[in-house]
């Protein structure tokens, strides 16, 4: 019930407010984007969804229009693409708000694992092994809460599929959970936890050695 309809629920009623409440903040940053680096105002990317039927994930762009198309790690020295408002908006997690959108309709879900790339065959591949990609993807989940897009992918499929396993397992605790990543997720965001923009080296923090996820923009 809470998996299949409640959780759908609660995921358009509050995409929907959001959606509203944050509307002037959009026209905000979109002006600011513009004047910043003349170009588009969004970003718009491949990912993978429930089942693992592909979908276009939205942000706002944070790196300048000029940017190769390809990974971040894969940009000769990233930082160069990085808009000074792109900085900004990646440390507050201001460009990830489009993602409201994509919630609304269907394609994601506030809490879930992280939509993988298109391409990111052996994150895919390891959340198989869990049923990780049996559920919607989401804003935020387990994994970011315990080390945001720089967890190791067998680490980060592990912890995707421990969300799975609770999510299938009932309401209660399927509320719980999301509840616990919900407010973890304002935590992290709010002490800019585990945010290492433009770098692919590694980093320490707890015992945990987290890497630079491969997406650009």
């Amino acid at each position: 019930m809470y998996k299949n309809i409640v959780k759908r629920i609660i995921d358009t009623v509050l995409s929907f407010i959001g959606a509203i409440v944050l509307l002037p903040v959009f026209i905000i940053v979109g002006v600011i984007i513009y004047i910043d680096d003349p170009g588009p105002i969004f970003f718009k990317q491949k990912r993978i969804g429930k089942d693992k039927k592909e979908f276009w994930l939205h942000k706002f762009r944070s790196m300048k229009k000029n940017t190769p198309d390809i990974p971040t790690h894969m940009l000769e020295n990233p930082e160069q693409y990085i808009t000074k408002v792109g900085r900004i908006m990646r440390i507050l997690s201001i460009d990830e708000l489009p993602q409201i959108y994509d919630i609304l309709f269907g394609h994601m879900s506030i809490i879930g694992p992280r939509p993988a790339l298109w391409n990111q065959y052996d994150l895919i591949t390891e959340r198989d092994k869990y049923g990780a990609n049996d559920i919607k993807p989401g804003l935020t989940g387990w994994a970011q809460i315990n080390g945001r897009d720089e967890l190791p992918i067998d680490i980060k499929a592990k912890l995707d599929g421990e969300y799975t396993a609770v999510l299938n397992e009932g309401h209660f605790r399927g509320v719980l959970m999301d509840c616990r990543c919900f407010f973890r997720t304002i935590k992290s965001v709010l002490c800019h936890k585990g945010v290492i923009e433009g770098s692919t080296n590694e980093i320490k923090e707890g015992e945990i050695v987290r890497v630079k996820e491969n997406s650009p923009r």
